[in-house]
């Protein structure tokens, strides 16, 4: 059954409507938190079968305003998997080489092998976010820009789909995490970094100054979610208020989504079983 924070992509998608708190009926902390660490012991063993069966792959794509808790609920949901089986990278500021490739680049060589998980914590998604928000960071990306900017963001959320429809063909299960933060809920959070020396080095005076764009990064957020939310790579907003409720839907998510998979082990040819018991008794006879 799909969660209910999943966006459909036939449907309208507001910003405004979206919960950033959990709902009233939703469990205590205590009780969150002894869901997710069954969840998290679930999809250790999950992965263990993903890996094992080597048919898809898994890509976790991470998005959120500063502070809504992507680094910590990446942690918190992946602390049990098998670290060979998991592979996590973070997008910032594209390097020189990154910014003389398309703006896919950067990420199509980080997806993860069949039998991982892969997360991106940010993605290509900044270029339709962070860029939109600030266009003025166009100038460094030497390519041709329409006359109206709105072309070029329906441009790259077009290849963004046909990128992710790509990916899903050829076995790349991808889900999509928007992290719903209120405006008030990180303001306490930077406020928590301020006063607290052992989060001081958390805080960047840059987060101040992307939180006076808030109304234009929901705007950038809509846009975004509305047109890239497909069957094949559905987006999840989250309300991030919360991080025990928060990591707990998350995790919900990725192990549902995983079980629907029909994941399994190989099985072994009855010719290699009918010699199990020669080579078992070859090992027990060993001097």
């Amino acid at each position: 059954m799909p969660s209910k924070y999943r966006v459909s992509p036939d449907q309208e998608f507001t910003v405004s409507e979206c919960p950033t708190s959990p709902p009233s009926d939703a469990p205590g902390k205590k009780a969150l938190k002894s869901e997710l660490k069954d969840l998290v012991e679930e999809l250790d063993d999950l992965q263990r079968v993903l890996y094992a069966d080597d048919r898809f792959s898994l890509l976790l794509v991470f998005q959120a305003m500063d502070a809504a808790g992507k680094d910590s609920t990446i942690r918190s949901v992946l602390s049990g998997v098998n670290p060979q089986g998991c592979q996590v990278y973070s997008f910032k500021k594209p390097s020189k080489e990154e910014l003389e490739h398309d703006f896919l680049w950067r990420t199509a060589k980080s997806l993860p092998e069949r039998g991982r998980i892969g997360v991106f914590n940010r993605s290509y998604y900044e270029e339709t976010l962070v860029v939109r928000v600030h266009p003025e960071y166009l100038g460094g990306q030497r390519i041709a820009i329409p006359e109206k900017l709105e072309d070029l963001w329906e441009e790259r959320y077009r290849a963004i789909r046909e990128h992710e429809r790509h990916l899903a063909q050829n076995g790349t299960v991808i889900l999509k995490f928007w992290l719903n933060v209120s405006k008030d809920e990180q303001k306490n959070r930077f406020l928590d970094r301020l006063q607290n020396p052992e989060k001081n080095w958390k805080f960047e005076a840059g987060d101040i100054a992307e939180r006076g764009h808030w109304d234009e990064y929901m705007h950038a957020y809509e846009k975004m979610i509305q047109a890239t939310s497909t069957d094949y790579a559905p987006w999840h907003a989250i309300p991030a208020d919360d991080k025990p409720y928060m990591r707990t839907e998350v995790a919900k998510i990725i192990t549902e989504k995983l079980k629907s998979l029909g994941l399994r082990y190989p099985e072994v040819a009855d010719k290699e079983k009918a010699d199990f018991a020669r080579f078992e008794e070859m090992l027990l006879n060993e001097e």
